[in-house]
């Protein structure tokens, strides 16, 4: 590579990463393009709707609507009807969803380990803090617009 953009090898180690947990989920019916992201933030606030798990997970909303409807139909998560606005649909875990929930956090963190692999503990704080810095300032920066 001729000295790519940062934001170049951001998205190039996405698309690696994403390609990789896609192979990896195919046997458990997951399917790709981040379905694990929505799945693991239901997970961990169960009862969502989908605008407040658009705005947790950083999708479009139409990405939102296609991966809840791929995990309802694999059985990982169910919508239930909103007690105090019959209008609104939460999001919650199923028991199946509940069950994968450890082998999905080890995969994770087996992805991040490989990925790190070549760097010093004090290398991957290092690299965590600058892309938090990146992060926090495009969020600062969304936010003023």
């Amino acid at each position: 590579m001729n000295n790519p953009s940062v934001g170049k090898l951001i998205a190039y180690l996405q698309r690696i990463n994403q390609k990789d947990m896609a192979a990896q989920l195919k046997p458990y019916g997951i399917g790709g393009g981040g379905n694990h992201s929505y799945l693991l933030t239901i997970l961990t606030t169960p009862g969502l709707n989908q605008d407040q798990l658009t705005s947790l997970v950083k999708f479009d909303k139409a990405t939102t609507t296609r991966c809840v409807k791929q995990l309802e139909e694999a059985g990982f998560i169910e919508r239930q009807v909103d007690e105090h606005d019959r209008r609104s649909i939460l999001l919650y875990p199923t028991d199946k969803g509940r069950a994968f929930e450890p082998v999905l956090r080890q995969m994770l963190a087996e992805f991040n380990r490989r990925l790190t692999v070549d760097l010093s503990e004090a290398e991957k704080q290092q690299l965590e803090g600058l892309l938090m810095k990146i992060y926090e300032s495009k969020q600062k920066g969304l936010l003023e617009h």
